[in-house]
């Protein structure tokens, strides 16, 4: 158990080092916010998003592709890049 613990925590962090999370994560705490505040609530939504992958994915395993996910993930990384790229 710990062993797949530990494949799934580094896998996940690397691909969030430098990831658009993390960029985007900086950006708030760059513009003066409570860091803590901005740990706080990137901390909270990063967990709410693993647990909606968790069930989601546990859910459609049986009828979706690995292909089709990943092919959905990646026209979504391209919607949240063109919104993060919106004036505010």
């Amino acid at each position: 158990m710990i062993r797949t613990f530990g494949t799934i925590f580094l896998t996940v962090f690397l691909a969030e080092v430098g990831d658009k999370t993390q960029l985007a994560t900086m950006l708030f705490a760059a513009q003066g916010r409570s860091k803590w505040l901005v740990f706080a609530a990137a901390g909270a939504a990063l967990v709410v998003a693993a647990g909606i992958g968790v069930l989601v994915g546990g859910a459609i395993e049986r009828w979706v592709s690995p292909r089709t996910l990943k092919v959905i993930a990646g026209i979504g990384f391209i919607a949240i890049g063109l919104w993060t790229l919106l004036p505010r």
